[in-house]
């Protein structure tokens, strides 16, 4: 079976359309308002060898808060949709991403149960067009609509754009290896509680 999804999500702050496939060969086409947002997405794409289009109407004459938030929310969402019911995935996954003088952290389950942990401090405000502030939005947004435990550690590094970089692409890779499908287990729920 496909493992795809489309969601569309509109608020009265935003507007957004997700079609993703789990499956993908890190095929992108974002559009987000926000430029190095859409860089950090198209990483996603590809590190996590997904499938994504990806557009965003937000209100960013108000402030990138609700697009970025509402980006992540359609994300986990769209990822929910398509594990479907979670049989034979690994459904945990983490990985350690060095990215010249930064390394960062990443730890995904696909548990069923919403819980974020972002521990970082960026010393830049903004990189690129993107308030880094929001990056940890992002992530909670996409926890809590994945049913996830998502957990991102910046462990050490110097320039800023590197560190939201390193942190994205080790979520990607996170993800791909928690969504990949497991050959032993295919039909299997990872779980001995016989739910997620």
């Amino acid at each position: 079976m496909p493992r795809v999804a489309s969601i569309h999500r509109k608020t009265n702050e935003t507007e957004v359309r997700v079609k993703l496939n789990l499956d993908g060969r890190g095929k992108a086409r974002i559009s987000t308002g926000i430029r190095f947002f859409d860089h950090m997405l198209e990483l996603v794409t590809r590190h996590g060898g997904l499938d994504l289009q990806l557009a965003a109407n937000g209100d960013l004459d108000v402030d990138q808060h609700h697009t970025v938030e509402d980006l992540g929310i359609a994300l986990g969402e769209a990822v929910r949709q398509a594990l479907g019911s979670k049989r034979g995935i690994l459904r945990a996954g983490y990985f350690l991403m060095p990215m010249d003088e930064t390394l960062a952290s990443a730890a995904i389950d696909f548990s069923g149960r919403a819980h974020c942990v972002c521990q970082w401090r960026f010393s830049a405000r903004q990189v690129g067009d993107l308030q880094t502030e929001l990056v940890e939005d992002f992530f909670r947004g996409f926890a809590q609509a994945a049913a996830a435990n998502v957990h991102l550690r910046l462990i050490y590094g110097r320039s800023s754009h590197h560190q939201v970089e390193a942190l994205f692409k080790a979520f990607a890779r996170a993800l791909r290896f928690a969504t990949t499908r497991d050959r032993q287990l295919q039909r299997v729920l990872p779980s001995t509680k016989g739910l997620i």
